[in-house]
């Protein structure tokens, strides 16, 4: 062989060897990224963000589900209420507000209740006499739903709450104050299907355990009547009463409980009142048992630009959502309890047992915005979450959210997966829900902790965007699919 075909020999064997080198390492470099992949998303970071106009997309063929109405954030571009809204909206008020509405579940599970009988003046209505109180509605992130109240029907926006049970809107004449609303204000004297329950019906009774406060007597009618106080002191009072509840064009209940507000104090976003999802028997979902079979479903939107549904009744309801048992829990007949079995952070489990869940019980909260975790396990999260973030910079806190960060220097974002466990083998991996946004300089990891590990771990609003949570209360179960908005 010739020095040239020998050169030429080693040439090739180096050639190969380096090609075959290359080779693997472009092949360790995919499984790295298939890793990476499996357990971190990839999104653009003007996903996160809402619009400044409204993307209406109809859901309501795709989630057949027996009666449909359309939910939308009450500070994002596709809501009516913006306009009379003169609540909290900025960020720090918003989560400012939630803070106080944790704070009110944590007392009512303890059964600390705040306000009395006479404190709210339930035996004065008659009389006009009733304390004027200031405050701002427990939960101001929330979402609302139009139904029809009277005969005819006028169109209220309520709020709607899954850790409420009394369902109740504003009312003419305001025997002392009424705060301002979009809607026109329900006259129940222009209603043809409108009557006070009397304070001696046993329907009347049933107020107690589901406000917390006794119900009163109005001295001249002997009307019913309700007091429900927030845990910063907003409130509603006023006559507890039979209506006709226009759901859509055609479903309605008649006969529907509720309570007609005659005094109202608070920042509830100019919505008309709350409709309460709540499990206790005056509530929307138990009164209405026989004609939706006690299942709802909802899916709220990714941003404040889009529109989610809230559903009644039997459904199709694809096999891709996951069920959990509804446990029982501390917080009563009022919230739905959820066993939480551990949690992932890009692809690690945390090392915090179920026990430290079990702790306080926990529920999952349509009003709550922010998820609050016991502080043991929201330290591990948010170590493991920074780590996998380390590549960007932090930015301020804001409010109750200490894990922000500054991305205005991206286009896109990679973030780890963040997987809720829950008791039967539900997994439900968070991706819509990971953050909270106030700007695209202060994107912020959207959990906080609780005070203490033996407060109510709440699964908030926030945590369950873009999901199919599907409520099968007679099945005693809670599902999770995703992508429940398309």
């Amino acid at each position: 062989m010739s020095y040239l075909s020998l050169a030429t020999s080693s040439l090739l064997c180096v050639l190969l060897f380096f090609l075959c080198s290359l080779e693997k390492g472009f092949a360790l470099q995919r499984s790295n990224k298939d890793i990476d992949d499996d357990h971190s998303h990839h999104v653009r970071l003007s996903s996160l963000l809402p619009s400044p106009t409204c993307s209406s997309s109809s859901v309501k063929g795709s989630n057949k589900m027996k009666t449909t109405l359309d939910v939308v954030h009450k500070h994002g571009p596709c809501s009516k209420l913006n306009k009379a809204n003169k609540g909290p909206t900025s960020h720090s008020d918003i989560l400012n507000v939630d803070q106080e509405r944790v704070k009110y579940i944590n007392s009512k599970i303890s059964k600390n209740m705040l306000g009395n009988d006479d404190e709210l003046g339930l035996k004065q209505l008659d009389s006009a006499t009733l304390p004027a109180k200031s405050g701002s509605l427990i939960g101001s992130g929330n979402y609302f739903v139009v139904v029809g109240l009277g005969t005819p029907k006028k169109e209220l926006s309520l709020i709607f709450d899954t850790g409420s049970d009394l369902t109740w809107t504003q009312c003419q004449p305001c025997a002392k104050s009424c705060y301002k609303q979009q809607d026109d204000i329900f006259d129940p004297s222009k209603s043809s299907t409108y009557s006070n329950i009397t304070c001696t019906s046993s329907l009347c009774t049933q107020l107690s355990t589901a406000t917390g406060n006794d119900p009163g007597c109005a001295s001249t009618s002997k009307a019913c009547v309700y007091g429900i106080q927030y845990g910063d002191s907003s409130f509603s009072v006023g006559f507890f009463s039979h209506e006709r509840l226009t759901v859509t064009g055609t479903d309605y209940v008649d006969g529907f409980l509720f309570g007609c507000g005659q005094n109202n104090q608070g920042l509830f976003g100019g919505s008309a009142g709350l409709l309460g999802l709540g499990r206790h028997p005056i509530s929307f979902v138990q009164q209405t048992a026989a004609k939706y079979h006690k299942i709802f479903s909802y899916c709220l939107p990714s941003t404040a630009s889009n529109v989610g549904y809230l559903a009644f009744g039997a459904s199709t309801t694809s096999s891709y959502v996951k069920y959990t048992p509804f446990s029982t829990n501390p917080a009563g007949a009022s919230f739905y309890g959820l066993d939480i079995t551990g949690i992932s952070v890009g692809g690690t489990k945390l090392p915090v047992s179920s026990s430290t869940f079990s702790t306080g019980g926990t529920i999952i909260d349509s009003g709550t915005v922010i998820t609050r975790l016991p502080p043991t396990a929201y330290t591990a999260l948010r170590s493991a979450f920074r780590q996998g973030m380390a590549r960007y910079p932090m930015a301020s806190s804001l409010s109750i959210l200490d894990t922000c960060y500054d991305l205005s220097a991206y286009k896109t974002v990679i973030f780890p997966k963040i997987i809720f466990e829950f008791a039967g083998g539900a997994t439900v991996d968070l991706a819509a829900g990971t953050f909270y946004v106030a700007s695209v300089k202060q994107v912020c990891l959207g959990f906080a902790p609780n005070g203490d590990d033996s407060d109510v771990t709440i699964f908030g609003n926030v945590q369950q965007k873009t999901l199919q949570v599907v409520y099968d209360v007679n099945g005693g179960k809670v599902g999770f699919g995703a992508g429940g908005c398309k």
